[in-house]
């Protein structure tokens, strides 16, 4: 029996904001892993240690795996999971933490133009109209300046083509494998991905070196936070409270990630304008508009998938 956000219970709420905290800082996570390390270092390493240590959770669900579960799976991990550390990173090169946070909440609309255009998936109005809100507001977000003029920041384009990875990602779960278990989707792809993630980083990268300079260890423990709390824990937290209550409220913590993201940047010393609060309303609106269901009862993230629902 599910319940509703008003009978959800304590321990429900405790830790869906707890969850939204987790996920809400991981951008923050990553501008510290920068200040030693570079973006590739930083994805790698992300990746690497979230897959390593759900190595123990998942090794017990391997033998559920069929041969025509594992390219589907690798193909998660990839698209779900390596690409968008490393263009979160290299992005963050460029772009304030807060505002990385409230881009990734283009997810749930990019899930629901990828399954209109390439799973047939029908769309509601409202859904429409709540696509072109969220991209009105990222257009503010793209170009917002202190001066009040306009500067389009490129680097903004690798969050919409990592929102789109999360997108086809959950598109790819919902038609192609949906016979597994979240949990066991999300920890297998993981794992298979931490793979060449860490092969890249001992070979492919300087880490060995930049991991002994004197300023090394904040960005390093930054990283590990970000990969084995921010990624492995934060999974298991959102499978649990979907246990607890159900995938509709689990999923309001879409919404409040962008906000911690944002609070966070700013007592980090962010800058703060008019524009980046009109882009973010924009977006949480049109998230909102298009996640909303009707009788087709498709949304911007399909409900059985919701619990895959993973961020930045």
């Amino acid at each position: 029996m599910t319940q509703t956000n008003d009978s959800a219970p304590a321990q429900a709420w405790l830790l869906l904001g707890l969850l939204a905290l987790i996920w809400g800082s991981s951008f923050l996570l990553i501008k510290k892993g920068l200040i030693a390390f570079g973006p590739m270092e930083v994805g790698a390493l992300r990746i690497s240690s979230a897959g390593l240590v759900l190595l123990p959770l998942v090794a017990k669900r391997l033998n559920k795996i069929t041969p025509k579960h594992w390219a589907k799976l690798a193909s998660v991990g990839l698209v779900g999971s390596l690409g968008p550390a490393f263009m979160f990173a290299i992005a963050q090169t460029q772009i304030a933490s807060g505002i990385t946070g409230v881009l990734n909440a283009l997810t749930p609309i990019a899930t629901l133009i990828i399954g209109v255009t390439l799973f047939h998936q029908r769309a509601k109005l409202t859904q429409i109209i709540g696509v072109m809100v969220g991209l009105l507001g990222t257009l503010l977000l793209m170009t917002a300046s202190a001066d009040g003029g306009w500067h389009f920041n490129a680097y903004a384009l690798l969050i919409l083509v990592a929102t789109i990875c999360y997108g086809m990602n959950l598109n790819l779960i919902k038609h192609k494998i949906a016979d597994l278990s979240p949990l066991t989707i999300t920890g297998v792809s993981l794992l298979m991905a931490s793979v060449p993630a860490t092969i890249y980083l001992f070979t492919g990268t300087d880490f060995i070196q930049q991991v002994q300079q004197p300023n090394a260890m904040l960005s390093l423990a930054a990283v590990l936070v970000l990969g084995v709390i921010g990624t492995a824990g934060a999974l298991i937290i959102f499978n649990h409270v979907v246990q607890l209550t159900n995938t509709v409220f689990t999923s309001s913590v879409t919404y409040l990630i962008p906000i911690v993201a944002m609070l966070l940047g700013v007592f980090d010393g962010e800058v703060f304008l008019f524009q980046h609060g009109l882009g973010m309303l924009a977006i949480l609106v049109g998230v909102w508009f298009a996640n909303r269901r009707g009788r087709s009862g498709m949304a911007g993230i399909p409900k059985q998938d919701k619990q895959t629902y993973r961020v930045g």
